[in-house]
């Protein structure tokens, strides 16, 4: 009985993909960087720096370091390289020598424009702000660091003083003249368009404890300082402003300067917080001394930096409670773990408001750092936001909104960059209207067709029995314009059910899972007057349910996308027509028979001048059409009444939802034609059987999938856990009366060979292969799952490739000549062989998940038992019912 949420609705998959799209696709305002090295100067700094503020000695510790391990992992799939920090580097100076440019805008892509603090130290060896400009859909902008413009001017005016008699006269005219030029950079910065902000190192100098304006002696403090700096310049060898009285008379004097600005515009004040290298002192770098300077200047924007980590609650806190405070949420990426950095992101959103968050790269020297910080920000976002959607604690489009807000709106109000919006969609190859609701693409929908009577909500379960709830239209227009939720209480037995409803010792009814429609899923049909769209399971909480064939399988493409990995799947469905038969014979089940034949065999054409089979075929090929779903090809298998039709290449979720639907518009069709249409692998013991080819190519853009270090590796990991993999693939005991050799079945062996059909992977060109040992009697969530977990980890752990081409079947291999092709395992032989190999393949068991694993052996295990009490004739026509 369908059961129905109440007033609260709970975001759907749909929905909560909006956000993680959106989270790609908004432009990003990386408010807070510093300058890229010029190449001769590359050599002069360490890279381990990139995921650490040490130095010294204290760097070659990072390398044991949670975020260097992480670094290392995601640079090597965007490079391509191997998975040691040793690899990364080789392949760095690679980029540096053939392509610097074209790494540099990889690194850089998605950032709209960059506020560049180009005030670091070793400034010569830095390329120009300006110079940035190439890499960035906008101008780049300018932040002035104080502390630099201060030592600039000291170093100016101590060596014009060099060998003085250091009267007070000299000393009052060399303050004056440095305040009057202090004064005039500053108000020329005001000034400048290109100058967007100011940044204050004294975090570092003498610490964020700055002396109150009341406790301020006026300028006299200040004066001292620099009057004795002026005096010992020539023998002190100065370098930096690192005297207290000055310090805090230089952030003073130019919070003074921006608040009487006479144009009204107030340009922000950065102040570095929190985490940094050995020269600080970390208890004055908590941003809570900020509290008195923050309400001397209440007019004046001050944004606290790098999520004042280890304080991040304490930028929270005075971002929420004074006006002019922001807190930046930079530099943890990529120099604190992925658990720190979700939690930092979480404690931020804890108590301060959205509008008052800034995210920022702190890129610096090397484009890598600038790649890594992009790419944990959109993973942890994608973590915490989706997290929050899930779970109620927050609408999708407010999501959204927090996205672009952070990432493009609020930087571009701050600074007055008065930069357009404009989403990455195309640059990134997302499809637009990815912010549609349920409702809006239900109503896009229906612009190309009549109303339906009946929605239909699918699932496959762990038999591959293809299920459904069926809603009638009304009821999910009233659902959707009220604004309620549109999931479905499903028993939690739902994975523990054969397909006659026999339910798995151990299973109760007990509990609810929520069925939740993807309604980008949405296709015509299967039947006239009816639409269907794929659900997913989830717990009341909104997560995931860890037993979900969907759900498992976007887990493995996220997997994929995490190593720099993504892929096109196609199906060749190949199906029986078979004919309904009444038997007279007393005790027999035979209830389904073989077309009369004229000739039947591989592609040829005379079968098609039977007009009802004409016309069928042409029928399925229209209907599929119809649906959006555009078949390659269409020609007769060997069986008597066998064919196959090829479908196009999708994503691999996309793939599955539409290889389900158009198996079940054929076999509507068929049923409607008076046929019977199944998908036994071996119907008939006399003919040929019966499978479901899977093609899989790799187009990951960054990872260039038709390179054979790229496929390769993830091919091995496919053919090391293919005998685990097989428990999915192979899912019937009828599934192993097809296997055998010399059939075109892709053989009994573990091997691969280029466009050898006796071989269980077929290599086509390129990352181009097709996977023979599949049927319809798999899931084909959990199949295509199986194998892509089992070819990302090989690509992760850069395995081996000790297959060499099996040009011929393998069965007629001598065992020396299998020895030297790397031919040295057989598939399982049966089911409860396959469940043996995948119970004893740990690290596929904790890919897909050791739950998932536990019940679908238990689930298959039970199905054995109740198939085996059959008889041979009955278990077929049985099956046949059914596939």
């Amino acid at each position: 009985m369908a059961s129905w949420v109440g007033m609260r609705a709970t975001a759907t998959p749909s929905q909560v993909d909006a956000v993680a799209r959106a989270i790609r696709s908004t432009p990003i305002i990386d408010h807070h960087a510093h300058p890229l090295l010029k190449p001769e100067a590359l050599s002069k700094h360490p890279l381990l720096s990139i995921t650490t503020e040490a130095n010294g000695d204290a760097i070659h510790s990072a390398t044991t370091s949670l975020p260097h391990l992480r670094a290392v992992r995601q640079l090597a799939s965007a490079l391509s390289c191997g998975f040691t920090w040793e690899s990364v580097v080789a392949a760095i100076e690679e980029k540096r020598l053939s392509c610097p440019e074209d790494w540099t805008a990889e690194c850089l892509s998605g950032i709209e424009t960059i506020l560049i603090d180009d005030g670091l130290d070793s400034q010569d060896d830095a390329n120009p702000y300006a110079w940035h400009d190439d890499y960035t859909r906008s101008r780049c902008k300018r932040i002035v660091r104080i502390e630099k413009v201060a030592a600039d001017l000291i170093h100016r005016i101590g060596k014009a003083r060099q060998g003085a008699d250091f009267t007070i006269e000299v000393l009052d005219e060399a303050w004056e003249e440095f305040k009057r030029d202090f004064k005039t950079v500053m108000l020329t910065a005001l000034d400048d368009p290109d100058v967007v902000g100011f940044k204050s190192v004294i975090c570092y100098r003498t610490g964020l404890d700055i002396v109150s304006a009341d406790g301020f002696a006026g300028l006299s403090e200040g004066s001292e300082v620099f009057q004795n700096i002026i005096k010992t310049y020539e023998s002190s060898g100065f370098e930096r402003v690192q005297a207290k009285g000055l310090n805090d008379w230089l952030v003073h004097y130019t919070a003074q300067l921006i608040r009487d600005n006479p144009t009204g515009q107030k340009k922000p004040i950065q102040f570095h917080t929190g985490l940094g290298d050995n020269d600080l002192t970390l208890l004055k770098s908590s941003p809570s001394h900020l509290q008195d300077f923050i309400r001397t200047y209440e007019t004046v924007p001050i944004v606290l930096l790098h999520a004042g980590y280890p304080f991040t609650r304490e930028i929270g806190y005075l971002a929420s409670v004074y006006g002019n405070v922001y807190a930046d949420i930079g530099e943890v990426f990529p120099c604190v773990s992925q658990d720190g950095q979700e939690r930092i992101l979480r404690e931020i959103l804890e108590l301060c408001p959205w509008s008052k968050i800034l995210w920022s790269t702190d890129g610096h020297w090397f484009p890598e750092t600038y790649l890594l910080a992009l790419k944990q920000m959109r993973e942890v976002f994608e973590t915490v936001l989706c997290d929050y959607v899930r779970k109620g604690h927050m609408g999708w489009r407010a999501a959204i909104d927090l996205v672009r807000d952070v990432l493009f709106r609020n930087a571009n109000k701050l600074y007055h960059l008065e930069v357009e919006f404009s989403e990455l969609e195309e640059e990134m190859g997302l499809a637009p209207g990815v912010y549609l609701s349920d409702a809006e693409i239900l109503r896009a929908f229906l612009k190309t067709q009549p109303a339906p009577d009946f929605v239909r909500i699918c699932w496959n379960d762990f038999t591959a029995t293809q299920r459904m709830r069926m809603i009638p239209f009304r009821k999910l227009t009233t659902l959707l314009n009220e604004g309620k939720s549109t999931d479905i209480g499903i028993t939690k037995a739902v994975f523990g059910l054969l397909q006659n409803d026999s339910l798995l010792p151990g299973v109760y009814p007990t509990g609810e899972y929520r069925l939740h429609p993807d309604f980008s899923s949405l296709k015509k049909g299967p039947v006239e007057g009816h639409i269907s769209m794929n659900g997913e399971f989830r717990e009341q909480s909104g997560a995931r349910v860890p037993f979900c064939p969907r759900s498992t399988l976007q887990r493995a493409v996220d997997f994929g996308a995490e190593n720099g990995l993504s892929f096109l799947i196609g199906f060749e469905i190949e199906f029986v027509l078979i004919e309904r038969v009444e038997s007279n014979k007393p005790g027999t089940t035979t209830r389904y028979s073989t077309l009369t034949t004229d000739g039947h065999a591989w592609s040829v054409s005379r079968y098609f001048a039977d007009p009802k089979i004409s016309a069928l075929l042409r029928d399925m090929v229209s209907a599929l059409e119809d649906t959006g779903i555009y078949a390659e090809q269409v020609h007769a298998e060997s069986a008597p009444g066998q064919f196959e039709l090829v479908l196009p290449p999708y994503p691999p979720v996309e793939a599955v939802d539409t290889l389900l639907h158009a198996r079940d518009v054929m076999s509507a069709l068929a049923t409607a034609a008076g046929f019977r249409l199944t998908l036994h692998p071996k119907p008939f013991a006399h003919a040929t059987g019966t499978a479901s080819h899977m093609h899989l190519s790799i187009t990951s853009p960054n990872a260039n999938g038709d390179k054979p270090e790229v496929y390769q590796p993830f091919y091995a990991g496919v053919l090391k856990h293919l005998r685990a993999v097989l428990a999915f693939t192979y899912a019937n005991p009828a599934s192993y009366e097809r296997m055998s050799d010399g059939t075109w079945s892709g053989g009994r062996w573990v091997t691969w060979g280029t466009q050898n059909r006796e071989a269980a992977l077929r290599k086509i060109e390129g990352s181009h292969w097709e996977l023979k040992c599949l049927d319809g009697l798999a899931n084909p969530y959990l199949a295509v799952a199986a194998v892509l977990f089992a070819g990302v980890n090989g690509f992760a752990d850069r395995e081996a490739f000790n297959w060499d081409d099996c040009e011929i079947d393998p069965a007629k291999l001598t065992e020396n000549d299998r020895k030297e092709l790397g031919v040295t395992q057989m598939l399982p032989g049966s089911v409860e062989e396959g469940l043996a190999a995948l119970k004893e393949d740990e690290e596929l068991v904790e890919l897909m998940g050791p739950e998932l694993v536990e019940r679908y052996v238990a689930l298959k295990e039970f199905e054995l038992n109740f198939l085996g009490e059959m008889g041979d004739e009955e278990r077929r026509q049985w099956l046949m019912e059914r596939y």
